[in-house]
């Protein structure tokens, strides 16, 4: 297993006691889903956004039926596979800069090793760079280790409901925002129950997160 990408290697770049910043990467610093539907749009298929799920929403453009679930699987692998140019959330890239003055940042995404590669050069293209930490499932648990360790004030930012959940149950003392970067997306995600904040936009985290900061 490579484990130029797990939580050790992530750690052992983060300074113990200062304040950390634990960001998702699709749809909060990455524009996947945009992304995604260029990558459709070259094989005669589209995303409908009519609701928050891949399979049974990928259509083809010609006649609007959906492909089969398996079908969507091997396109969402053939995507990943070399995943380095999407495009930045909009205020993402500022917001993080001036993070990174005052606290650790470190990104958590939900993409295997081998995804981590493309990831990390796609996040360096626009100056990202930060620790990737590659992780499966539910984020609690990795987000609880990540805050662990640094000790100090640590904030979650991510656009899934459940994973905020998770986070909340597994590391009730990191603040939670929600944050969603594709405007299309934001109806079909209503604000998260677990999220300390739901902040419309980067700006609005980034002052969030730098007012504590300066408390």
């Amino acid at each position: 297993m490579n484990e130029a990408f797990g939580i050790s290697a992530a750690l052992s770049r983060l300074e113990r006691g200062r304040p950390l910043v634990i960001v998702d990467a699709d749809e909060v610093i990455l524009r996947f889903v945009a992304g995604l539907d260029i990558f459709l749009r070259q094989q005669s298929l589209y995303l409908d956004l009519s609701s928050y799920r891949l399979h049974g929403n990928v259509k083809r453009l010609d006649d609007q039926t959906p492909i089969l679930d398996v079908e969507v699987t091997a396109l969402l692998e053939e995507f990943r596979r070399e995943l380095d140019w999407l495009e930045p959330v909009e205020g993402a890239k500022e917001a993080l800069t001036e993070l990174s003055k005052s606290a650790g940042i470190v990104v958590l995404s939900n993409i295997t090793p081998e995804q981590a590669r493309p990831r990390a050069r796609n996040l360096a293209t626009h100056g990202f760079e930060f620790p990737i930490v590659a992780n499966s499932g539910l984020k609690g648990p990795a987000v609880k280790h990540l805050a662990n360790h640094s000790g100090a004030p640590t904030w979650f930012i991510d656009d899934i409901p459940q994973q905020l959940a998770s986070a909340a149950e597994h590391a009730p003392n990191v603040t939670r925002i929600h944050l969603v970067g594709d405007a299309r997306l934001k109806p079909l995600l209503p604000p998260s129950s677990h999220a300390n904040l739901y902040a419309e936009n980067w700006s609005a985290a980034a002052s969030f997160i730098q007012g504590h900061l300066r408390a």
